[in-house]
């Protein structure tokens, strides 16, 4: 015969409780993933103009802290001082890596509808892109 339980189960849902971390709703989580890709993709931006100074590379930094800001709801992100580039040229390897983190913040951004910071990625994607072609094409 079936006895009905009496003490609560310990296997109850967390619904009903309250606790003590915070909950983000998808679109906070999508903003925080949205931001760190591109605060990274800044980064490598910043270590290339330091090594290859360049007038595209200036504007794509300053799009690039915008969109930070924004997301990071007006915080501007940590930026690498233009001299503490490694002297060392690894602007291939750096161009491989600005190109697979702008592919990144292109996935969350397109997911999240976010336009504009999809356009930036976008536009990031193919001038790394075309940075490396000539080395690529040199090297084969």
């Amino acid at each position: 015969m079936y006895e009905a339980i009496r003490s609560k189960s310990v296997h109850s849902t967390a619904a009903g409780t309250t606790s003590d971390f915070p909950h983000r709703s998808r679109e906070e989580e999508l903003d925080i993933q949205l931001a760190g890709h591109l605060a990274a993709l800044l980064a490598v931006t910043d270590e290339l103009r330091a090594l290859a100074p360049a007038a595209d590379l200036d504007a794509a930094a300053d799009r690039l802290a915008e969109q930070v800001t924004r997301l990071r709801a007006g915080r501007a992100p940590v930026r690498v001082p233009v001299s503490a580039a490694r002297p060392e040229p690894h602007l291939a390897g750096l161009h491989r890596r600005a190109h697979t983190l702008a592919g990144r913040a292109l996935v969350v951004a397109a997911s999240r509808a976010d336009t504009a910071a999809a356009i930036l990625s976008a536009e990031r994607m193919d001038a790394h892109t075309a940075a490396l072609e000539p080395r690529e094409l040199a090297t084969h």
